[in-house]
């Protein structure tokens, strides 16, 4: 008698499929902290904290290259401007941590010390609200995704596509980075927002914060591949013309393209978020190129 055929998640992979993602899971989510934490230092078998972190940032940018994965594999489009939407997180994120170092700072003020060097009175309007970590993460969230929709609809609607959208896009990563390059936007000019203490009270500089963030950012990338690949079979099996890789047929798919363009830019910004906490690295324009 044959077997049911699988449903949900389940049908993604078969067997040997699921025990690879499950022997992945547990080497990124228990080995590697088991290691950093329960392995003494003077093992040989010992995790540094730097690898600790090195690996979360690898784990960042895995969760990018399936964004990428999605919107030019998937949908054949060729986007230059993925820089843009991973930088915003990171700034959503390191709004939140700038401020959680309050007196902490260099200059003992409740302003980033940035803003007390060049002379800001009060913090910018846009600034506001980011002492709090949910309007953070949400704001990591929310803004990549209206900028990619407001962007994909116009280009779309407008019938841009080929390397006239790649052009486009790359032109957008360099203008917002010419932006926050600048003083004046209130974002740390080309030095960025950097010297990171705390997240939520927790320490940066402690190694089991470090493992924690990791562990998370490992759950996030397990989580962004599975409902990626089940977003992406779906409609596969639902609109199977639909996938047009050339880009040179109708213009009738707008509409799909510009659905798959901001849950991308979404994806985006959960890594660029996660950066910041995870490695203590700074962010800086440059990082949207």
């Amino acid at each position: 008698m044959n077997a049911e055929p699988a449903v949900g998640l389940m049908a993604l992979h078969d067997k040997r499929g699921w025990t690879a993602v499950a022997i992945v899971t547990l080497v990124l989510c228990v080995l590697v902290p088991i290691l950093s934490l329960a392995v003494p230092v003077n093992s040989a078998l010992h995790l540094p904290d730097y690898l600790v972190a090195l690996l979360g940032k690898f784990l960042c940018y895995g969760i990018v290259a399936l964004a990428i994965d999605l919107i030019w594999g998937f949908t054949g489009i060729l986007s230059l401007g993925h820089g843009v939407f991973f930088a915003l997180g990171g700034y959503a994120m390191g709004m939140y941590l700038m401020l959680s170092i309050g007196a902490q700072g260099v200059y003992k003020s409740a302003l980033p010390d940035f803003m007390v060097f060049l002379d800001w009175k009060e913090l910018p309007w846009f600034w506001r609200g980011f002492d709090n970590l949910s309007v953070a993460l949400i704001a990591a969230l929310v803004v990549p995704g209206l900028l990619a929709f407001a962007f994909g609809y116009f280009a779309f609607r407008s019938r841009i596509r080929g390397v006239y959208f790649s052009i486009i896009t790359q032109a957008l990563t360099y203008a917002l980075m010419l932006l926050f390059f600048r003083n004046e936007t209130g974002f740390g000019g080309n030095n960025g927002l950097t010297d990171f203490k705390s997240l939520y009270g927790y320490d940066l500089h402690q190694p089991s914060t470090k493992v924690t963030l990791y562990v998370l950012s490992a759950l996030a990338l397990l989580f962004t591949y599975l409902s990626l690949n089940r977003r992406a079979r779906l409609r596969r099996d639902r609109h199977p013309v639909v996938v047009d890789r050339a880009q040179h047929r109708r213009g009738d798919r707008a509409h799909l393209r510009l659905r798959f363009r901001a849950r991308d830019r979404d994806r985006r910004g959960t890594p660029g978020a996660f950066r910041p906490a995870t490695t203590r690295a700074t962010t800086r324009p440059s990082r949207a190129s």
